[in-house]
């Protein structure tokens, strides 16, 4: 099994993050991806977030009717700050023959020497890369690795609408949940 994990503060979730996880979905093939509110950033110790409570509710809200998503709320059960690899050590247990993937933006990329447990986390998962417009890719230090995600084309058409369709891919986010379901209750451009 190939299971993205995508953690951050999602506060709040926007479109963005889920044009992430759909991107990562379909260049990678994960068959689930888990997005792992934190507690609290290591790296934002002055920056105290939304509720836990909330920001929860409100990625259950943005992936309603997204069965290949889910909200793992560990990190704040957990409570305090939230280290990457504590999550990783739960997926490592509870799914031990799955290949794990991270996602992270790219602002994180060379930080990643000084994350805790960095050659433990480094050999547990293969991280994929979030790239910020206009800024140059930047090469993992050693021993992490991973992929730079291509993105979904922001050049969106109906015709790339359709050949989507056709493909069997999602369109809910591009042309939002009514049509999405117009176009399946009428099996559009299969």
């Amino acid at each position: 099994m190939k299971l993205g994990l995508y953690g951050g503060s999602f506060d709040p979730v926007h479109l963005g993050h889920l044009l992430v996880a759909q991107a990562a979905g379909e260049e990678f093939g994960l068959d689930r991806l888990c997005f792992i509110p934190a507690a609290q950033s290591p790296f934002k110790p002055g920056n105290e977030p939304a509720p836990a409570k909330t920001r929860l509710q409100m990625l259950r809200l943005a992936l309603a009717g997204m069965p290949r998503y889910e909200v793992d709320a560990q990190e704040t059960l957990r409570g305090g700050v939230s280290y990457t690899i504590d999550t990783v050590r739960d997926y490592r247990r509870r799914f031990p023959k799955a290949q794990l993937y991270w996602l992270i933006g790219a602002d994180h990329v060379a930080k990643l020497p000084l994350w805790r447990d960095a050659k433990e986390l480094a050999q547990s998962v293969e991280f994929l890369v979030i790239p910020r417009p206009g800024e140059p890719s930047i090469p993992f230090p050693a021993p992490f690795r991973g992929e730079m995600l291509k993105g979904f084309p922001l050049a969106v058409s109906s015709s790339k609408i359709r050949a989507r369709v056709k493909a069997g891919l999602p369109v809910d986010l591009l042309t939002g949940s009514a049509v999405a379901e117009a176009i399946r209750a009428n099996r559009l451009y299969l």
